[in-house]
This record gives C-alpha cells, sequence and structure tokens, in this order.
C-alpha cells in the first residue's frame, strides 16, 4: 500500500496530507521505495551514472553522460548532492555549489539569461559564481570541468 493511500484510508483530509507532505514526515513502512520514489536522490551513485563525492568540502566526482543524457542539451542542469552542473547555453559546462551564500538556498540555473538565480530573494550570479544581483554578497563556490574526449564524461573537482 502507498502512503497516500494508507494516509486516505485513515480519512484524513487533503489538507492534513499535504500538512504531512509539507513538514517533511515520512513514513517509510508503508511503501517501497519504487511506490513512492524520492523526488531527489540523496546518494547520486551507482545507476544513476554518477560515481565519487559530491557532497562536502573534497568534491572530486564524474558524471556518465550517457545515463544522464540532458546534460548534453544546452540550457539543462542537474544537481548532483551539493553541486549544480550546467550545460550553457553557450555549449560550456559549468560547476557551482548549489547553496546561495546570501540564505543557503538552493539556487537554480535559468536557460534565458544563461545564469544562476536564487528563487528566494532573486540574487543572481554568473557561471563563474560571481554575484551579479544581490541580496547575495559572496561568489557561489565555483568547481573545476574537464569533458572527456568523446564527450560522454564530465568530472568535476575542488
Amino acid at each position: 500500500m502507498k502512503r497516500g493511500q494508507f494516509l486516505r484510508s485513515l480519512g484524513l483530509s487533503t489538507s492534513t496530507l499535504m500538512a504531512f507532505y509539507c513538514l517533511g514526515t515520512t513514513m517509510t513502512a508503508c511503501g517501497s521505495k519504487e511506490d513512492d520514489p524520492d523526488p531527489v536522490d540523496p546518494n547520486p551513485s551507482g545507476g544513476t551514472g554518477v560515481t565519487g563525492t559530491t557532497t562536502g568540502s573534497a568534491i572530486n566526482f564524474t558524471i556518465d553522460l550517457t545515463k544522464n543524457t540532458s546534460l548534453k542539451t544546452a540550457g539543462e542542469f542537474k544537481i548532483f548532492g551539493d553541486v549544480l552542473v550546467a550545460f550553457s547555453t553557450s555549449s560550456t559546462y559549468a560547476a557551482l555549489s548549489k547553496i546561495c551564500t546570501h540564505e543557503g538556498n538552493t539556487v537554480g540555473y535559468r536557460k534565458a539569461q544563461n545564469d544562476i538565480l536564487c528563487p528566494f530573494h532573486q540574487s543572481e550570479f554568473s557561471l563563474t559564481g560571481a554575484v551579479e544581483q544581490g541580496p547575495a554578497a559572496a561568489p557561489l563556490k565555483a568547481y573545476k570541468t574537464s569533458l572527456s574526449a568523446d564527450g560522454n564524461t564530465l568530472t568535476v573537482t575542488a
């Protein structure tokens, strides 16, 4: 039985179900990962085509672009652990900290502007991590990227 089905069987309203979801309440015994997958893989290794360290201060990982094919399309991005990796509209790779330096929220890549935006307070960053518009005052941490000769592997290092 899936988590939502279980809670509905208890007679809980939609608003109560949303409260459980928004508060982050987990009930892992109510279903399996196949039934109710997490939207973000907290450990992106193995089947996702990512190997190495994606969190902490020793960032060093490799992305198999044959398994992460969206990163071969200009204007797309993915988050791996603590790192946002974007294939920019100018067809270059950028890897930056996913955490805004203003208040620690998760940033995203904007295809139309070819930059990074914190959606909470509208801080803007270049693909090198430099602040383009505050309130953030400090740049995002930028990581080195290296594309293999065949274009199928991207390595990200501190």
